[in-house]
């Protein structure tokens, strides 16, 4: 007895010494390619391992207990009792093989295989040994669920395709959560004999090793061409996957959004050797939703650094009127004026005489924006730009100078989309694809909202209501530029050519705000459920939109609250001032607004359908 225990202690230390010795290679179970995921964790792109092997890491958990069900009744009857090998199987292999003078069936379990895929080697039976002295020594490493990740992550599914996500992805189209059952017992059959049963090079073999594992004969065909695997966002995405090779990626983009994007920009028709980027950042949270960084090339040239052109006009005036050099409903001439050598002209080589600052504003007129610059001060104004986080850019050894107001410096299309947010709230937050950024003080909130409230115009060739834009023209039509802004998303579109060369007759309005409103079109709420139809003697209808109160132009005295009232428009109506929303009850068609001070302000109302109507008021 005494010898026999000796016996068994020899051979625990043994067996403890070989694992010590010789531990299983994980690294290729280790060795996975990059996934980039969207906000809700749904696929937005991948990238293989070096090498160009689809090897994308997967757990039980990613796919459904049917397909489990299969995998186990087909492969590995009894894989959680044994302890990964089947002596059961072992010897009814070895029974046939000895009986039909070949390999019948292999016995080995899932463990086996998994040793087998770890470790590349002939099929012979010192292979088969070693199978089974690592399966030994997988089991005692990893709990059952793991091994059936480590099988479901390597198993091969013909050609460069590794693990059951690219498989899946690659032959169907969709996540192994998602097969039908003819789908997966084609998943579960391929790993068995992966080139000898590719559907798309032998699809009757491919069918009957798939009715074989459903125990049926099913009518569905097998897929005779291997699909693109998902490559959305590239320009960021491929970012991110050098960055961070291997596993998965969290981003902030929405993948619906971001498809529809990509769609819309396949679609436009742009000026010859021209290209654009688009983007739609969330304001609350300055996150990316959706980004093309090029259309029709890798480059991404949101990141490029062209002139704005006009578009920078609103933060002049805003921080004009957090000075008091000037207000909404103010005067400012528009007339020849020089500034030192600098002696500024409007597009249309024209002046427009008096005009508001709101008009001169919403006309993008040089003449005013370039006198507000001069009183703000250039070297103030691009201070403030750099503390907002927007580097701006100039030629070397060049001091700011009033130029600035109509894009004598350099930003990004991001840059751009971030200041035009802060139009919000006044406050600057970098641009992020990975969740919220912190936020710092940029503009006077109130003079922020002010100049959001007089860029609130209908978007040219849409329906929409309620968003405020501005566009700019870069000199020569190299840079057209549109930024819009509702409630919730800023969008910002850049149309150019990557060579910097003219587009003749290419301006912002024509070429860039076109593209913003279609993609304002996608963000559009869904329709009003239809009503049913009102019996013929009492048709409903629905009036026009119209502010009562106050009118535009109203000077209000400073003397407690103001009700504010509308008319016409589908209800619930929203009142705003200054872009902040005035609490009222949905039925109500007016709203009570305490001013807080003397200053200038507008007023919008918005119905349920995305109609608007605006006035601008003092207060004294």
């Amino acid at each position: 007895m005494k010898r026999l225990a000796g016996v068994v202690l020899a051979g625990v230390i043994a067996a403890f010494a070989l694992d010590a010795a010789f531990p299983p290679d994980l690294s290729r179970a280790r060795t996975v390619g990059t996934e980039v995921l969207d906000r809700e964790s749904r696929t937005l792109a991948l990238f293989p391992v070096t090498g160009g092997t689809w090897r994308l890491p997967a757990t039980a958990d990613d796919v459904s207990t049917a397909f489990l069900d299969l995998l186990l009744r087909t492969e590995d009857k009894r894989f959680f009792e044994h302890p990964g090998v089947d002596p059961v199987a072992l010897t009814r292999a070895a029974w046939q093989w000895v009986r039909a003078g070949r390999v019948v069936s292999g016995g080995s379990t899932i463990t086996m295989q998994v040793a087998r895929m770890l470790e590349r080697r002939p099929r012979t039976l010192v292979s088969k040994a070693v199978e089974i002295f690592r399966a030994f020594q997988l089991e005692a490493r990893f709990s059952k669920r793991e091994i059936l990740g480590l099988y479901l992550t390597l198993a091969p599914y013909g050609g460069n395709l590794e693990g059951v996500r690219a498989g899946s992805l690659a032959w169907f189209g969709r996540t192994p959560r998602l097969l039908d059952p003819d789908q997966a017992a084609l998943l579960v059959a391929l790993p068995r004999s992966p080139e000898r049963l590719r559907p798309d090079r032998h699809p009757e073999r491919a069918r009957a090793a798939r009715d074989a594992v459903l125990g049926r004969a099913d009518p569905n065909d097998v897929p005779r061409t291997r699909l693109p695997l998902p490559r959305h966002a590239p320009q960021p995405a491929t970012a991110l996957a050098r960055a961070q090779p291997g596993g998965r990626i969290a981003t902030t983009l929405d993948l619906k959004l971001q498809a529809a994007l990509e769609r819309l920009a396949a679609s436009l028709v742009l000026p010859a050797h021209a290209r654009a980027a688009l983007l739609v950042l969330d304001i609350p949270t300055r996150e990316i939703r959706a980004l093309v960084g090029a259309t029709g090339g890798s480059l991404d040239l949101s990141r490029a650094v062209r002139s704005p052109g006009s578009a920078l006009k609103p933060f002049v005036y805003a921080m004009a009127f957090a000075e008091g050099y000037a207000a909404p409903d103010a005067p400012l001439p528009d007339l020849p004026r020089r500034f030192g050598d600098y002696a500024p002209e409007n597009f249309t080589r024209g002046f427009a005489g008096s005009v508001t600052a709101g008009e001169a504003l919403r006309r993008s007129l040089n003449v005013p924006a370039v006198a507000l610059l001069d009183r703000v001060g250039p070297l103030r104004f691009a201070s403030a730009l750099k503390a907002a986080g927007v580097v701006p850019r100039m030629p070397p050894g060049a001091e700011p100078s009033l130029p600035l107001a109509l894009g004598g410096v350099g930003v990004t299309l991001r840059d751009l989309a971030g200041l035009y947010a802060a139009l919000a709230d006044g406050r600057a937050a970098p641009l992020t694809l990975a969740g919220p950024a912190p936020a710092r003080p940029f503009l006077d909130p109130h003079a922020a909202r002010l100049v959001r409230a007089e860029l609130v115009q209908r978007l040219p060739g849409t329906l929409r209501e309620g968003v405020a834009w501005k566009t700019g023209t870069s000199w020569g039509g190299r840079d057209a530029w549109a930024v819009g802004m509702d409630a919730r998303h800023v969008v910002a579109v850049w149309v150019g050519r990557p060579d910097s060369t003219p587009m003749p007759g290419a301006t912002g309005l024509s070429v860039a705000m076109p593209v913003t409103g279609r993609v304002f079109d996608l963000l559009a709420p869904a329709p009003l459920p239809r009503r049913r139809a009102a019996p013929p003697a009492a048709v409903a209808t629905v009036d026009g939109l119209r502010l009562l109160f106050p009118p535009p132009g109203a000077v209000l005295a400073e003397a407690g609250a103001v009700t504010l009232r509308a008319m016409g428009g589908r209800r619930p109506l929203t009142f705003m001032v200054d872009g902040i929303v005035q609490p009222t009850a949905p039925v109500r068609r007016e709203a009570g607004w305490h001013p807080p001070g003397p200053g200038f302000y507008r007023v919008t109302v918005l119905d349920a359908e995305g109609a608007s109507a605006s006035a601008a008021i003092q207060v004294r």
